[in-house]
């Protein structure tokens, strides 16, 4: 069976229209079927759940089956299985779980009666649903648009098989490496009422807990006001019960033995051991409750031997009230321990940044993750843009094919794991990732090809459209389904609603003629493909050259090009590209100039419109001596896939030498920089380009000398910028960081660099008063200001030593028998602070909404293709605002629509653009039909809007979280008013 039916069956089994009825359920779930406590008590909340991680040591299958036990013995179909019977045996009990592509797994393998019997656990509030989530992701290297896709996955299983007891009230992050303001604002606008997570800094942790600010309310955005602020709870013990009460079947603690004709008969001590050890957590606790989580990874296997020992522990510790005990012990979940700290009635301090970076001991600081494995990384974002176009395709062509985009979906939603996008897996289980993210992009292929014959095909004509073929090694000048064609297309779709111009890149044998949609000859330079590209192992490409040429892509729309052979040319006829080696050189257009030395050091940009001229005192490749201990103690702490850990804070350059090659043609100039056989950069401007391109490969990094090494790009500039510098979180808000600062806690250095990284998934900026340095990046790393007027960012790494945090293996990646080759790209941009925001801002989107290129071989003359197919084609009818984006275009049925538009500036960056906008949603639709039904929706898309009700917090200053009311009734206008960095979500039924 073809994988796209396949995969289609399955989802459709579980999955309903955006309109679907939703399941009917009694109102004795969710905040109306918790246990309060007793106003007088210590009140313990007592919530029994199993972390199960969605692929880490094993992949996802061998998790949920309990393959690979030699690995780690860990079976999630069994603990499913095992729960679910507990819970049955005793009303009291209660269970969370999370990660709902295990649980989607076992759901679909269970019986319509055993199916019923779970809802039922559901509706009674017994079985709850916390995060909802298709995976717990991360929040540091993660992008905002994957993150609400994977929770609005998972959320609408839940809503469609369990309804409004199987919604989630709060996020739970208990694993993640550090935690982002951003992601709390994302859970604000689904409709969260607080978050609960279980790592910080060491540092962090320990004011906390001795002030009593354990718990806070968190104030997610500096744009979107109450609506953004989540009560936000740090768990001790990260998610782990005290210590001795681990009662699974893996743990080695005593169980309870309450016989007392035992010689060993043991409740006394055990009592009193859990009254200590509840007395204890409360002194970091500001109210008379406190929550025990009562699991760990892959635990409750035998849900037996956990439940028995603790319904023995509940009863035994509460009968002491008698004897004067205060302690008050009952099952309960996180949303209810939320809601009783919510009737306290009391006020709560507030936060304003995040919590990154994150020190778990003194040098063991968790920044390796924010690059490791930079290829998967890039692999992940690429996918999503993938993701995003497909389910474009799909919905404007109507060929209502959501179920085939399943499988990229699945996989993205899996790939935001915390130990997957995060590169802190084991190597086949990367592997596993990356296969899964292919066979995704396999079926949104089909999807793609089925879109494009109703898009391309004009009227009245029947000849099938040609098969369209994705290239996804053109970041390496390799697509082998056009290598040595006559002729050729290629089809370039725009994901968002501005048209855009852009350089194509088309890796050739031969010379060509490239037709226009509107059939002019298109001018291309025909360069040379530099030699790293084609010494990059795997690189199977006979391709010498590459054809540039520029494009303007319509806005939600696509044009194609036609290649055709030119007869009459050999590659050796005379070429107007000059090319100069080892001389100093100038690149420059009519906005930028760049100046390099004859040693290959860029000496200078300036902005030409703006005349400013930023001088490099350096500019290029430096590495990073991993520190290689046996992590006995801190001070012996290894660098690793999860912690950056420097043996000098003094990076050494990768190469004292360099060759430059300079490079002269109409739509680009550039200059080679090779540095050695393993490392170099080519930097390019192109026509008309306000931004430098700088194309970086590393790899093989050698380790014959045994030392691991951790590449960075650095960019050193006369920048007066006073140890402050700027990164976005998850791609959205930027937050300001202040080196060997923490605004929330007097911060002691033990660490000089690994204690100043901070994820950097798009960009990253210095600045003083007349100029600021922004650059961009094609994937999320790792980066810093280490001293006034530098950026450095963490590219790759290699080391050789564990880090001793599970993965049980070093940060050494291979392919093709030799060390991983990496390529990528920086996007640096000069501009005025005032003005920085306008470029930024947009330059931000159109790489994570990057144009997205088809090549078919359509073995007709372009006069015949011209007649026979549309060549271009646009889903707009009327423009709409610079400022407004299309996150997510998704077709639920032929007539229903998931809509997500956004303000992508924030308050004051631009004079002009961080103003509400206004723009009509009709725009969208005047192509498939007129909007009869609008309904606005959370975040997550669960929801409508005007029924969600939050709880309400009070500040330490009398501030309140409370949530603007919004009209009860479906909206009567098409009309949509954003704010700065306001995201909406709607479901739009067409007449």
């Amino acid at each position: 069976m073809h994988p796209v039916i396949y995969y289609t069956i399955i989802f459709a089994a579980v999955i309903s229209t955006c309109h679907g009825t939703p399941i009917n359920s009694p109102n004795n779930c969710g905040y109306d079927a918790c246990n309060l406590g007793q106003p007088d008590k210590l009140n313990v909340h007592i919530v029994p759940h199993t972390h199960d991680d969605v692929g880490w040591l094993k992949t996802v299958d061998q998790y949920y089956y309990g393959a690979r036990n030699d690995i780690q013995h860990a079976a999630v179909q069994f603990i499913l299985d095992s729960v679910i019977q507990a819970l049955l045996e005793n009303p009291d009990r209660r269970f969370i779980y999370v990660e709902i592509a295990f649980f989607w797994r076992w759901w679909l393998q269970q019986t319509e009666e055993m199916q019923n019997t779970v809802r039922q656990l559901v509706n009674q509030g017994r079985l709850e649903f916390v995060s909802g989530g298709w995976s717990m992701n991360d929040e540091g290297v993660t992008h905002y648009n994957s993150i609400i896709d994977q929770h609005g996955l998972g959320a609408e299983f839940l809503r469609d098989q369990f309804g409004e007891c199987g919604r989630p009230k709060l996020g739970w992050q208990i694993d993640p490496f550090g935690h982002s303001r951003q992601v709390a604002s994302l859970f604000a606008h689904m409709g969260f009422d607080g978050l609960f997570f279980g790592r910080v800094d060491l540092q962090d942790y320990a004011e906390r807990n001795k002030t009593k600010q354990m718990e806070m309310l968190w104030k997610g955005s500096s744009n979107l006001g109450e609506e953004s602020w989540l009560f936000t709870g740090i768990i001790p013990r990260t998610y782990t019960p005290p210590e001795s009460f681990c009662f699974d079947v893996f743990c080695d603690d005593e169980p309870i033995k309450d016989d007392p004709q035992l010689h060993d008969y043991n409740v006394p001590e055990r009592v009193q051991a859990f009254m200590n050890a509840a007395h204890d957590q409360a002194t970091g606790y500001a109210t008379n409750h406190i929550m025990m989580t009562m699991g760990s990874d892959f635990q409750y296997e035998n849900a037996n031997q956990w439940y028995k020992n603790l319904d023995k522990l509940i009863r035994y510790v509460n009968a002491q009230q008698v004897n004067g005990s205060d302690v008050n012990i009952f099952y309960s979940t996180p949303t209810c321990y939320l809601y009783a700290l919510n009737k306290v009635n009391r006020t709560w301090t507030t936060k304003t940044d995040d919590f990154f970076p994150v020190s778990l001991n003194p040098h063991g600081i968790l920044t390796g993750y924010f690059t490791s494995r930079p290829a998967l990384k890039r692999y992940e974002r690429y996918s999503n843009n993938i993701l995003q176009v497909t389910r474009q395709l799909n919905a404007f062509s109507n060929i209502t094919l959501r179920n085939a985009i399943f499988p990229l979906s699945e996989a993205m939603g899996i790939a935001q794991h915390h130990d997957a996008v995060s590169g802190t897996e084991k190597q086949h289980v990367a592997n596993d990732y990356a296969q899964r993210l292919s066979q995704g992009i396999d079926s949104a292929l089909y999807v793609i090809n089925e879109a494009y014959k109703k898009l391309l095909s004009k009227e009245n004509q029947s000849l099938p459209v040609p098969t369209q073929y994705l290239c996804q090694f053109s970041n390496i000048s390799e697509c082998l389904p056009i290598e040595g064609q006559d002729s050729f297309t290629l089809t370039i779709w725009n994901p968002t609603i501005q048209s855009i111009e852009n350089i194509i890149r088309v890796p050739v044998t031969k010379k060509y003629t490239i037709q226009s949609p509107t059939g002019e000859t298109i001018a291309a330079d025909f360069v040379s493909i530099s030699l790293p590209i084609k010494n990059i192992p795997g690189q199977t490409s006979s391709a010498q050259y590459e054809l540039l040429f520029g494009t303007q892509i319509p806005a939600l729309g696509f044009n194609t090009y036609y290649f055709e052979a030119k007869a009459d040319a050999t590659i050796e006829e005379k070429s107007t590209i000059r090319v100069t080696q080892n001389e100093a050189c100038v690149l420059q257009n009519e906005h930028l100039r760049l100046e390099f030395d004859d040693r290959g050091n860029l000496n200078s940009i300036t902005n030409r419109d703006k005349n400013i001229t930023l001088p490099f005192s350096a500019q290029g490749l430096y590495w990073y001596t991993s520190f290689q201990g046996n992590n006995s103690l801190p001070e012996f702490q290894s660098s690793g896939a999860y912690f950056f850990r420097p043996l000098t804070p003094n990076p050494l350059p990768v190469s004292n030498s360099r060759n430059i090659t300079c490079t002269y043609a109409d739509q680009v100039q550039k200059a080679l920089i090779i540095y050695n056989e393993w490392a170099c950069q080519e930097i390019r401007i192109y026509d008309g380009a306000r931004i430098t391109e700088i194309e970086w490969i590393v790899g093989p990094i050698p380790i014959e000398d045994g030392i691991g090494k951790e590449i960075i790009v650095r960019y050193d500039t006369d920048i007066q910028s006073d140890g402050t510098f700027y990164t976005d979180a998850n791609g959205r808000e930027v937050l300001e960081r202040k080196r060997d600062y923490r605004p929330s806690w007097n911060y002691t250095v033990y660490e000089s660099v690994s204690g100043n990284y901070y994820p950097i998934p798009s960009r990253i900026w210095i600045k003083d008063n007349q100029r600021q340095l922004t650059i961009l990046t094609d994937r999320s790393e790792g980066g810093s200001s280490m001293h006034d007027g530098s950026i450095e960012l963490m590219v790759h790494r290699r080391t050789l030593y564990d880090d001793s945090l599970g993965v049980g293996e070093p940060m050494n990646e291979t392919a093709y028998g030799k060390g991983l080759v990496v390529c990528g790209k920086h996007f640096l941009l000069l501009e005025p602070p005032e003005s920085s925001a306008f470029y930024h801002r947009n330059i931000a989107q159109h790489l994570f909404m990057s144009p997205m290129g088809t090549y078919a071989l359509p073995n007709v003359s372009y006069a015949n293709y011209s007649k026979i197919y549309r060549q271009t084609w646009s889903a707009l009818t009327e423009s709409l605002p610079y400022n407004v984006h299309l996150l997510t275009f998704d077709q639920s049925s032929s007539k229903v629509f998931l809509v997500r538009v956004e303000h992508y500036f924030e308050l004051n960056e631009d004079e002009t653009f961080s103003n509400a906008v206004q723009f009509d949603l009709q725009i969208l639709f005047n192509r498939l039909g007129r909007i009869a039904e609008l309904v606005e929706l959370t975040l997550g898309g669960n929801l409508p809007l005007n029924e969600m009700k939050r709880l309400v917090w009070i500040t330490n200053h009398n501030e309140s979280s409370h949530w603007k009311s919004t009209d009860p009734n479906f909206l009567t206008s098409t009309v949509v008013t954003l704010s700065p960095m306001e995201i909406k979500t709607f479901q739009v039924t067409l007449q």
